[in-house]
Order: structure tokens, then sequence, then C-alpha cells
């Protein structure tokens, strides 16, 4: 999708959702100093242009039980069975993303599970069966940050 034009208050506006999704529209508005209204006509459009993708709460994998987390690189006998097994991919609960990439593997996988012994079981029982030919896992011990990409180097960018 060609990079959409944003104005100040778009940009603005990104800038104080993405801190906090949960802030109420109207303060949005008090502090643009504009309209609720324009507030939500603005949340709409960039909704409808798939700047926004929704809002959703963020669950702690390791709060409810899934202590490993794992990037897993693999690589299909048939690459031709690329939509077959992202399909197949998506009816993994652990797999959380799914990337197409260059270099040394056909795709990159983000998994969870209980632990190492789940890790194995999950590897061997659901992937292996997808068609690999070869696959290289790499254990994250600690995730140091995650962020969305920063809307203020968007705002300097555009401008």
């Amino acid at each position: 999708m060609a990079n959409q034009k944003l104005d100040k208050l778009d940009k603005q506006i990104l800038q104080m959702i993405s801190k906090d999704a949960r802030v109420p529209f109207l303060e949005v508005a008090r502090i643009c100093n504009v309209s609720g209204a324009a507030i939500h006509q603005r949340i709409q459009k960039l909704t409808n242009l798939g700047i926004l993708k929704g809002s959703q709460f963020v669950i702690d994998p390791e709060k409810i039980g899934y202590e490993t987390c794992a990037f897993i690189g693999l690589n299909l006998k048939d690459p031709e069975t690329f939509d077959q097994v992202v399909e197949e991919l998506k009816r993994i609960p652990e797999v959380t993303e799914c990337h197409y990439t260059t270099g040394n593997f056909d795709m990159f996988i983000k998994i969870y599970a209980k632990n190492n012994h789940d890790l194995l079981t999950l590897i061997h029982d659901k992937l292996q069966p997808l068609g690999l030919s070869s696959s290289e896992t790499l254990i994250s011990f600690h995730s140091a940050f995650e962020r969305l990409l920063p809307v203020t180097e968007l705002a300097s960018a555009d401008e």
C-alpha cells in the first residue's frame, strides 16, 4: 500500500492514541483543539485507510503459563505450498507471527510454548508435518524491549 499523506491533526491523534489506546476521544479533541466529532471522523478515516488496525489488550504470555518464546526459521520442501503452510500456521494458536523472509529461511515465525518440552512437542507434532525441509530454532531468554513504530519519527519524516 502506498504511503498515506497525513496532516498535522492526523499525526497528533496517532501520537496520542499510540501512547494510550484507551484515551477518551473527548480528551484527544480537547488537546487537539477540535470537536469530538472531528476526532471520531479522523479515527474512522485512519481506520478505513488501514493505518489504524484496531486496538487490543496485550496479554503477558508468561503470566498465563507460556514461559518459552522462540523464533523459528522454516524452509519448505516445496515452496509452492507457501499459502497452504501459512493457513496451517494460522491454526496453531501458539504461533503469533509469521514473516516471509529473504536469506536462509523461507519463513520466520514467533511461537510461544509452556516450556522447552512443550516447544519440542509443537515442533515435532505441528510444524514438521507441514512439509519442512529444515528449521532452526532460537529460544529467547527475555525480550529487552518491544514497541510500536514511533509516530514522532513518522511525523518528522513527512513534514
